[in-house]
């Protein structure tokens, strides 16, 4: 894949169809939006600050692929994404999560991808550590009394002759013996003795409220964590293990964190989607007001606006400001319309996109055409037992007739639907794996197989007991 800060808003959308079908207007409008991050920051000028992002508003059932959409996006960019729920949210001076709370996790979410790009950056480095401890810990080296010995110097333990003239000499030779042991895999299963960081202490309660207390109360907490004495324990593990714990500390050795943190809180400004789902469920179906959970519903719109606005909040890693930052919010609008919203956050949200329901054709082509499209899966799951599974293309025709044909009697979930009649056409072949059905058998599935299955699926008026 290209670099993703170049990628042209074509070749965003080309990455977005290998994943999802359809909806080529949302996807257009988030290759746009994203195209427009990079447009922003090769502006020369003074007015680079004052370029806002284009918030965007998907309107659209469940399941038609909203969410994926806005978590693909934000993979393609490498930027730091998080996902809310609307209606979690409490306004101000109620018990529940605040909107800031959001900022926070985008924080959270940069910090940890920073983190892992820097390890990746130190990762040989760190396994060379890790090689000498764990070399250590099978054969610890021997040091020399005297700077000089019979022939050899002990520094660079060169030997006159081929035999080894002193233990130094000796020890040295057997640490490469099983250093070579070592890279080439033999002494994985050999256990060993090795000195594991633990938890500086336990957590400390502290009772508190507001915002504002609970950054300090995290700020506190790292603080205390800090003073206290890193206490460490001997454990006998094998080296693969040993390994692997010893590669996360040495690591983190060799990160400087206070970096991690000032990168991270940048891409979080500059890179960072907060994708706010069920927005449709704050918006008050009403107007005119009245009491009820209506005021609460305005008063969490109330409390979104200064974030999407653009305003500083306080997170445990330092102060963000979400003025750059990339809002795509969306729901059903099924009984609410956007109108419901409050005018100032409407304004907030100037694309807006509407995404069409799925129809039959469009279930066939999400079983076969994506990346992670569900056959593929099954098939990778089967595979795992060394089974093969195909589908017809007249099975896959008659699973995507029977998932719309549900869809149009119940509750439309679009693509979900999918999972429920997948799950159960072939949950009794997965129950079967490896008792009754052996390795290396094949499974075939047809139209025939398919009908015969999910029969009782489509007859069943009262489909309560399948799907929830």
């Amino acid at each position: 894949m290209m670099d993703p800060k170049y990628l042209t808003p074509k070749q965003i959308v080309e990455e977005l169809d290998k994943y999802i079908i359809g909806q080529y207007e949302a996807k257009r409008n988030v290759a746009i939006a994203l195209r427009n991050r990079w447009r922003r920051m090769n502006v020369k000028s003074d007015i680079q600050g004052e370029i806002v992002p284009n918030n965007i508003l998907m309107i659209g059932a469940t399941g038609v692929g909203k969410t994926e959409i806005a978590r693909r996006l934000a993979k393609i960019a490498d930027a730091p994404f998080v996902k809310v729920e609307a209606s979690k949210f409490t306004e101000v001076g109620y018990v529940g999560r605040d909107v800031e709370s959001m900022v926070r996790d985008l924080v959270e979410q940069s910090v940890n991808l920073v983190k892992a790009k820097k390890k990746e950056e130190v990762k040989e480095k760190a396994a060379s550590a890790v090689e000498e401890i764990i070399l250590d810990a099978l054969i610890p080296p021997m040091r020399s009394t005297t700077s000089k010995s019979a022939g050899f110097a002990t520094g660079n333990h060169e030997v006159t002759d081929g035999e080894p003239t002193s233990d130094v000499e000796l020890n040295e030779r057997t640490r490469q013996h099983f250093r070579e042991k070592i890279r080439n895999g033999e002494l994985e299963e050999r256990k060993i003795d090795i000195n594991i960081k633990g938890a500086s202490g336990p957590n400390i309660g502290m009772v508190g409220g507001g915002m504002v207390d609970e950054v300090s109360m995290m700020n506190l907490q790292e603080m205390i964590n800090g003073m206290m004495p890193k206490k460490s324990k001997k454990r006998k593990v094998t080296v693969a293990e040993a390994r692997r714990i010893l590669l996360e500390e040495e690591a983190a050795k060799l990160i400087d964190m206070d970096e991690v943190k000032e990168e991270a809180i940048q891409r979080a400004e500059d890179a960072g989607i907060i994708f706010i789902d069920e927005i449709d469920k704050i918006a008050s179906g009403k107007k005119g007001g009245g009491g009820g959970p209506d005021v609460s519903r305005e008063g969490v719109q109330r409390d979104l606006l200064p974030i999407v606005e653009g305003s500083t909040v306080n997170t445990k890693h330092g102060v963000i400001k979400t003025d750059h930052v990339l809002f795509i919010a969306a729901g059903a609008f099924h009984i609410s319309k956007p109108s419901d919203l409050i005018p100032e956050l409407q304004g907030r949200f100037p694309i807006r996109v509407e995404l069409s329901n799925l129809t039959k054709e469009d279930f066939v082509r999400i079983l076969k055409e994506p990346r992670n499209a569900l056959t593929k899966q099954y098939q990778a799951l089967f595979a795992a037992e060394e089974v093969d599974i195909t589908f017809t293309d007249d099975a896959i025709d008659e699973i995507a007739s029977t998932a719309f044909a549900i869809n149009t009697e119940m509750e439309n979930i679009g693509a979900r639907r999918l999972h429920t009649v997948m799950s159960k056409l072939l949950n009794e072949f997965l129950f079967d794996v490896p008792d009754k059905i052996s390795t290396n058998a094949h499974i075939s599935v047809n139209a025939e197989m398919v009908r015969a299955k999910l029969n009782d699926l489509v007859k069943n008026k009262d489909l309560s007991q399948y799907i929830l």
